[in-house]
């Protein structure tokens, strides 16, 4: 069996933050390609995902097929090109590890965020509570006394009144 590099770039109004990378790996990995990666390009304001591939001929060709049939569900997608290619193609576990990172750039920030947003929701949590505790404090003793009797003196009033 013959290995094969290829070059193939996605573009289209919508190709970036849609998964596409991810799927394009896990084509790549269940067709057994073990060199592997896939990079967001912006070219003159048009998104490209540019993919490099080297494997087995016939499975970079299954995945040749599958790149052009499976896509992200809110990618847009306007072309394919598929090109020979010299250079060298990282292993698809690098690849993974890259990703993986890039991800967790990405997560950083939004996690902290939520975390300040967590600690305001605490904290005006904690003040509703101790307001509400300042509350009860307010309530006379006997309260569930009065109210008993209030009820009480409510029925006795209906009955008088043939309301029952």
């Amino acid at each position: 069996m013959e290995n094969m590099k290829i070059k193939i770039k996605i573009t289209g109004p919508k190709v970036h933050d849609v998964g596409y990378r991810y799927i394009l790996m896990g084509m790549a990995m269940a067709n057994r390609i073990r060199m592997f990666e896939a990079h967001n390009i912006e070219n003159s304001g048009v998104e490209e995902v540019q993919v490099f591939a080297d494997g087995d001929e016939e499975a970079i060709k299954a995945f040749c097929a599958q790149v052009e049939t499976k896509r992200p569900v809110h990618s847009d997608v306007s072309n394919f090109v598929f090109d020979d290619f010299e250079g060298d193609v990282m292993k698809i576990g690098e690849y993974a590890q890259l990703c993986a990172t890039i991800q967790l750039n990405k997560a950083i920030p939004v996690l902290l965020d939520m975390r300040e947003d967590l600690k305001a929701v605490r904290k005006t949590g904690d003040e509703t509570l101790n307001e509400i505790k300042g509350l009860r404090e307010d309530i006379q003793p006997g309260y569930a006394t009065h109210f008993r009797q209030v009820q009480a003196d409510v029925r006795a009033i209906k009955e008088r009144l043939g309301m029952q």
